[in-house]
């Protein structure tokens, strides 16, 4: 079966800051990486405004390149992965259990998906749907040697089940998710995203969550709690007051254009009143 082609590949690119397609090099995985998370917001409008998640290729390029909005792991990774392959990299998708900010051992559901990279022999990681936490580079796998990025420090720790993905963060090595190779098909993505989207205790159904990077910088939204991280330094945090307030931030700090929807303003609404 033949993998499912980009309608606008040439518009994705140059959103990327490439008028050419790049060769399928480290260094292009590398550029591909930093500049996704910058030009694509992470982002869960759809899910809070109620509407369903559409995770197919054509209905995430519509969403992601012609509607001015960002999208979370099912979606953003699954573009990601199709870019991938139409540039020649040897890659696929794999999936992996979100544990960040939950106790060691934790072993929750399959909500993630990010992909699996080979480059000369060399085994990678790359993603470009983690919220808040994204990876800005790819990460070999198969080494536990702390691995640099533009952003923070990682480590990828080998286990009987699979691998953990830690991240320094204020000198501790935290636990951002668990993945392993095995082989995914459509219908394993489907079922995740259905759960993210719809299930009553998915905290994507339950709170704003809004993402961006930039040259030393990090850019997070959590219901009305904006802050900028930079590298190095102090987080700069505010709270939103208003919904019309929380709207133009969006726009002007994560370039989204937000749609207009009766049920997602009361949502946001609502979430701003809870802080």
């Amino acid at each position: 079966m033949s993998e499912p082609r980009l309608s606008n590949r040439a518009l994705y690119l140059q959103r990327l800051g490439f008028s050419s397609p790049p060769a399928p090099t480290l260094e292009t995985l590398r550029q591909l990486q930093l500049r996704h998370t910058g030009a694509f917001p992470f982002e869960n409008l759809t899910t809070l405004s109620g509407e369903p998640v559409l995770i197919d290729l054509p209905s995430v390029e519509r969403k992601v390149l012609h509607e001015g909005r960002g999208g979370y792991c099912y979606e953003l990774n699954n573009m990601y992965l199709a870019l991938l392959q139409e540039l020649g990299f040897d890659a696929r998708g794999i999936s992996g259990r979100v544990v960040m900010g939950q106790p060691e051992g934790a072993w929750p559901a399959r909500t993630h998906r990010l992909s699996l990279v080979t480059l000369d022999g060399v085994r990678y990681i790359t993603d470009v749907g983690f919220g808040g936490m994204v990876p800005t580079a790819p990460l070999i796998l198969d080494s536990t040697a702390e691995q640099v990025t533009p952003h923070e420090t990682w480590r990828i720790e080998p286990h009987a089940d699979g691998y953990t993905l830690r991240a320094r963060v204020a000198d501790e090595w935290r636990a951002m998710y668990i993945f392993d190779l095995q082989r995914q098909e459509d219908i394993d993505y489907t079922v995740g995203n259905w759960y993210v989207s719809t299930h009553p205790e998915s905290s994507f159904a339950r709170q704003l969550m809004v993402a961006r990077t930039g040259e030393g910088w990090r850019r997070t939204l959590n219901n009305g709690s904006f802050a900028i991280h930079r590298v190095g330094c102090e987080s700069e945090r505010r709270q939103v007051v208003d919904v019309q307030e929380l709207i133009a931030l969006l726009e002007h700090e994560f370039g989204i254009r937000v749609p207009v929807h009766a049920a997602l303003v009361r949502t946001l609404d609502r979430l701003i009143a809870q802080q």
